[in-house]
């Protein structure tokens, strides 16, 4: 799936498009912490990393995401570190 997304420096998070229902459904709008795309997935400080980051794992983030939307359909889905705590090895985590 493509990665919509853009880098909002003011909440400190990337947003980014995801799909409930496929294509053919609502549009819902979601944010993963800039910390977290840094600390998890290895971006840096930069706008370009950050969106890269998010693109390259949004095999991970999306699922997430989507896992959040599901439990609590009218509430802001911003995603941070924890949220990944069983989705990453903690090894893998030491790596980065």
């Amino acid at each position: 799936m493509n990665c919509e997304a853009i880098h909002c420096l003011e909440t400190e998070t990337v947003r980014f498009a995801i799909y409930p229902d496929g294509f053919d459904g609502p549009r819902i709008m979601a944010h993963i912490a800039d910390d977290a795309l840094r600390t998890l997935f290895g971006a840096s400080n930069d706008e370009i990393s950050l969106l890269d980051a998010c693109e390259a794992h949004f095999d991970v983030i999306e699922p997430k995401a989507l896992e959040r939307y599901s439990a609590s359909p009218r509430s802001a889905v911003t995603l941070a570190i924890g949220d990944f705590s069983q989705a990453i090895p903690l090894a893998e985590l030491a790596c980065t």
